[in-house]
């Protein structure tokens, strides 16, 4: 096989936000450097044949697929606009990468159930509608883990490392910056120094060349990184990265550096 049918072959992993419900559809100013991001990110990838995403907004007590072949979405916000209620986005499941994903979590001893009656969250259905409009690609969640422990879903992501030679978009649809009493809804983008030294704690952290081992166990003992806790009071929207970072078995690259809601935020990714 030659070098290049082995890189069309390769998974491709990407952590990003997802931004605020679905603000980033309803033409939220504050979202504009996201939108513009979604919407460019894929022509700079592969297109995959289907896509996985870990969504930072459904935690069950295990490793939870969705398996049904046709999902509805899961309007999982409150307080939009009645349009935020109507949103489509008729993507097909995939059943059998589901199953596949199943074996491969019990494989490692992951305890793994499937859901056949959830819908897609806006974790999935916001960035998707963004990036590829036509719904045309079958696309699958796959659930975070209840207690949030950072070494667990590290752990998950390093199950799915079987899955880094087929052709899919494994998404971790999280937010590098989850304050929500920061946040501003003017597009109000201010230096804040202390985001600033957890973004850049991140991207140290993931485009680091030293061993995969190493990258590891600094994002499990990411609560030692500066303002930390100021950045994420809750892990939810963090844990998708260890996900990725886990079945990566190389550094990230950074692909995004800009403000979404008046933070600032980055995203990664691993082709």
């Amino acid at each position: 096989m030659s070098n290049q049918n082995h890189s069309q072959k390769r998974a491709q992993m990407v952590y990003f936000s997802h931004g605020g419900g679905p603000l980033p559809i309803l033409g939220d100013a504050s979202h504009q450097e996201m939108v513009d991001f979604m919407q460019d990110l894929p022509a700079r990838i592969r297109k995959p044949e289907a896509i996985l995403v870990i969504s930072a907004h459904w935690e069950e007590k295990v490793a939870t697929l969705i398996g049904a072949a046709k999902p509805p979405l899961f309007y999982d916000y409150y307080g939009f606009p009645e349009e935020a209620y109507s949103l489509t986005y008729p993507v097909p499941g995939n059943p059998e990468l589901a199953r596949k994903i199943g074996r491969l979590l019990q494989k490692k001893n992951i305890p793994v159930r499937l859901d056949l009656q959830r819908g897609f969250d806006h974790g999935l259905f916001i960035p998707l509608k963004l990036m590829y409009p036509q719904a045309d690609i079958p696309s699958l969640q796959l659930s975070l883990l209840q207690g949030l422990d950072p070494t667990a879903h590290i752990a998950l992501g390093r199950a799915l490392g079987d899955l880094r030679s087929e052709n899919i978009l494994v998404v971790g649809s999280g937010f590098s910056f989850h304050n929500m009493q920061a946040f501003s809804w003017q597009r109000d983008n201010r230096i804040d120094p202390a985001n600033d030294a957890f973004q850049n704690w991140l991207i140290e952290v993931c485009t680091d060349s030293r061993p995969q081992a190493e990258r590891e166990h600094r994002l499990i003992e990411w609560e030692k990184a500066p303002f930390a806790r100021y950045g994420h009071p809750r892990e939810e929207h963090l844990l998708p990265l260890h996900v990725c970072l886990g079945m990566a078995d190389k550094p990230a690259e950074v692909i995004f550096d800009d403000y979404i809601l008046g933070k600032r935020a980055v995203a990664f990714l691993w082709s």
